[in-house]
């Protein structure tokens, strides 16, 4: 049975330990809402231009000068810098393996430092160095990286372009998906042209101007959904570790009274019986 003074220094321990996670888990919940009121703000915005650059696509519009003989698959993951986020890296990199088994061949740019170094001990580095993006998603920085999967896809450099990241749902539900991003596909089939929308100039011509736009925003909106997923994966995260960890020093602190009060109770019997031999 452990000693009075080392149940002490473990409920001291456990003590400290709460005030981390209780700190680390309000810090998560202020950047949970910060990150959520982004992702909300974009998803109305991003879905209004998929939906338009549909209507155009089943309008019979065509993009000019886009290549599709590239047959080299780029997958770009999007994870996190830091870990004590739960399963939020663990998911992102078991997807990204996955696809590994069906596009051996494929090139891979991991946008996360924790999943860029699970990556490099499989032998399969990333690309580019691409933590910024995970850290502090900007517009302008993300969209200069899309503009160059753009510019490789158009001239055929690569085939495909898949996106893997963490779906923001609520705060308990995070899902692991995988969209195309390139070559762009209509997300709802029954888009109707004719009956909302009169284009001028052409078609075509609108869709020219839109399609990296859309592009682009879908990369960013991804960036900005993998970020509410973090916080509010790490925000569960430091929940049950509080609750762990309470828990823990529930029992701890029982264990030191029973400890304490047995100590006690052998001295006042010890103390009784050294009376007793003396009358």
């Amino acid at each position: 049975m452990p000693s009075l003074k080392e149940i002490k220094g473990r409920i001291a321990s456990v003590r400290s330990t709460l005030k981390i996670t209780s700190a680390m888990k309000l810090v998560s919940s202020a950047k949970l809402r910060k990150a959520q009121k982004a992702i909300e703000a974009m998803r109305p915005y991003s879905a209004a231009m998929q939906d338009i650059m549909d209507s155009l696509l089943s309008a019979g519009a065509r993009l000019e000068g886009i290549s599709s003989g590239g047959s080299t698959v780029v997958i770009v993951a999007i994870a996190s810098n830091s870990s004590l986020c739960g399963a939020f890296n663990a998911n992102v990199l078991r997807k990204v393996r996955e696809l590994q088994q069906e596009y051996p061949e494929a090139r891979i740019y991991c946008i996360g430092r924790k999943l860029s170094d699970a990556m490099k001990r499989d032998g399969r580095p990333s690309e580019e160095d691409l933590s910024k993006l995970s850290e502090s998603p900007s517009y302008a920085a993300s969209s200069d990286f899309s503009a160059r999967l753009r510019e490789d896809f158009a001239s055929g450099k690569i085939g495909k372009v898949l996106l893997v990241h963490n779906h923001f749902v609520s705060t308990s539900k995070q899902l692991t998906t995988v969209q195309t991003l390139l070559p762009s596909e209509t997300e709802h089939s029954e888009a109707s042209v004719s009956e909302d929308y009169i284009f001028e100039p052409s078609a075509s011509e609108i869709l020219s101007q839109l399609y990296p736009k859309v592009i682009d925003l879908r990369f960013f909106t991804a960036l900005l959904d993998s970020a509410a997923a973090e916080h509010a994966a790490r925000t569960v995260a430091m929940q049950i570790a509080t609750d762990n960890g309470e828990d823990l020093l529930g029992e701890l602190t029982l264990q030191y009274n029973k400890s304490r009060q047995q100590k006690i109770t052998s001295e006042i019997l010890d103390l009784a019986g050294g009376a007793a031999a003396e009358v």
